[in-house]
């Protein structure tokens, strides 16, 4: 029976593709074997705890439950390093811990054996249970070690094999890895998939890319596939401070034994909650110019084979001729963006010189040109916030700020005490709805410090932005002097207001003025736009 269930197990190791799939099918073997109730296997983590990797009775809770240190009869087991027999009534065994979803009854009686290198390093533990009473005599014991023994032995096989196959392997993960990065043309997407394909292709627990920023000559994370968040979070580091920043400085690998008690290394707490341990540091350069590094980490210390470093080198180049081809596809795109903008933009400025000649209300050319050029300045504002913010957005109030602070330094006259507030949600627009409110609400606040305060010496100027159900609600109100009775700003000649009107009409949206207790009160509504 003993050969039949070492045949089985072997049997196992040899059709199985994964590791989860092995150590399912060996508690499933040793289930019938021993007679058992239910059978599961535990590991060690970094901590000396352990967590449950294979269950015949909570499958649910692998990869889930965990036992701390000393926590528990497995947990004992670590500790003091032998085998652990309770025949019965193992529930009030002092150093029984119970498992979520289990009655006490399923747990009459317990073995929980120590798991073995060939080396004697414990690894894990087996654990069988009986709910009846199970007495354990000298021969059992040893045949229940015996077995223990050999699931030890097929799982480290099986574990040597598979690392010896993924090496056989490098060449074929490497050409994957490059050939998924060279097909991308965007930055984000070819990071992400280094992190992911690397981890995957290379058995590691964690990878990360770290980008340099030149202003701040720091080391920026940009990517990783780990899900964690505090790790995902992680701040820049200075590149003289870190080994990744040592790694590009050297310009070569450099390996860590154990991250969890490498004094240079930063951030040990998070590396002991996430199980990490050895660590690679690969420089990502180009043209011997340093681009980033990619970080490896294993979740066991072990030393890294020179075939692996060789591979994640050649990977390393490959990862930033990638990137700097995607940098310069960006530049491209870029540049017919850039040209397309300025045409837009200066059609815009032709539109309103032609509105401009058609009005000849103008007492003097260098009050018509300070028009003309107020206007111009403010498409120039939504370009200037465009070059501090986002590539293709800028942020409504950032305009609103930006057109009140240009007005308070060179439209106010010194008699003139008027207070300004902007206020409401940050909304993002894209570059021509931007440009198109930008000028909205120049003409708006000029109307109201002209003409709003032609009497009043003092007051407050208010605008307000909101948001409501995918529409844009903009108002701009003074509390200056009143508006004319029966007022209609169609049959207005102000110049700024016809190109309110005609701006607001162009967006698909409203605009109107009125006495609001006692205030001016302009309002513009608009929907938002979602692309470009």
């Amino acid at each position: 029976m003993e050969l039949e269930a070492t045949r089985e197990l072997i049997r196992a190791a040899a059709n199985t593709w994964s590791e989860d799939d092995l150590l399912n099918e060996m508690v499933h073997i040793l289930l019938r074997e021993t007679h058992a109730d239910s059978c599961d296997i535990l590991f060690r983590d970094s901590q000396d705890g352990l967590i449950l990797r294979a269950s015949t009775v909570v499958p649910e809770m692998v990869g889930r439950l965990k036992l701390g240190k000393g926590i528990g009869i497995c947990g004992q087991v670590v500790l003091q390093g032998g085998p652990e027999y309770v025949s019965n009534h193992a529930f009030e065994h002092p150093n029984y811990a119970k498992y979520p979803g289990l009655s006490e009854h399923e747990s009459g009686a317990v073995a929980a054996i120590p798991l073995r290198h060939v080396t004697g390093h414990l690894f894990g533990v087996l654990l069988l249970r009986r709910q009846k009473a199970w007495r354990f005599t000298a021969p059992i014991k040893k045949r229940l070690e015996e077995s223990a023994s050999t699931v030890a032995m097929v799982y480290k096989s099986f574990r040597a094999g598979f690392q010896v196959g993924a090496q056989s392997n490098r060449l074929g993960a490497l050409n994957e890895v490059a050939q998924r990065m060279t097909n991308s043309p965007y930055l984000d997407e070819i990071l992400q998939l280094l992190v992911n394909l690397t981890a995957q292709q290379f058995n590691y627990k964690v990878c990360t890319v770290r980008l340099i920023d030149e202003a701040g000559k720091e080391l920026v994370l940009k990517a990783t596939q780990a899900t964690v968040k505090a790790y995902q979070r992680k701040r820049a580091i200075k590149i003289g401070e870190s080994i990744a920043g040592r790694a590009l400085e050297e310009d070569r690998p450099i390996i860590v034994r154990d991250v969890q008690t490498d004094s240079e290394y930063i951030g040990h707490d998070l590396a002991v909650e996430q199980g990490l341990r050895s660590m690679i540091c690969v420089p990502l350069s180009i043209a011997d110019k340093p681009v980033g590094v990619l970080s490896c980490y294993t979740e066991e210390v072990r030393d890294f084979s020179p075939d692996e470093i060789k591979a994640l080198e050649t990977l390393a180049q490959q990862a930033a001729l990638a990137i700097e081809n995607a940098k310069l596809q960006v530049r491209g795109t870029l540049m017919q963006e850039m040209h397309h903008r300025v045409k837009n933009n200066l059609q815009q400025v032709a539109s309103l010189l032609r509105l401009q000649l058609r009005t000849a209300n103008y007492k003097t050319l260098e009050q018509a040109l300070n028009d003309v050029l107020t206007r111009i300045l403010t498409i120039s504002s939504v370009h200037d916030l465009l070059s501090r913010e986002d590539l293709d957005h800028v942020g409504l109030k950032s305009i609103a700020e930006a057109l009140v602070h240009h007005h308070q330094s060179s439209l106010l006259m010194p008699n003139k005490k008027i207070s300004f507030l902007v206020r409401g949600d940050e909304l993002k627009l894209n570059m021509n709805q931007a440009t198109s409110v930008a000028l909205l609400l120049n003409e708006l606040i000029s109307n109201a410090i002209e003409h709003g305060f032609e009497v009043c010496s003092e007051g407050e100027i208010h605008v307000t932005v909101e948001e409501r159900e995918g529409n844009v609600n903009l108002w701009v109100s003074n509390s200056g002097d009143k508006l004319p009775a029966n007022f209609d700003p169609k049959q207005s000649r102000s110049l700024g207001l016809q190109i309110v009107e005609n701006l607001s009409r162009s967006m698909n949206g409203t605009f109107a003025i009125r006495d609001v207790l006692g205030w001016t009160v302009s309002e513009i509504s608009f929907p938002r736009q979602t692309g470009e």
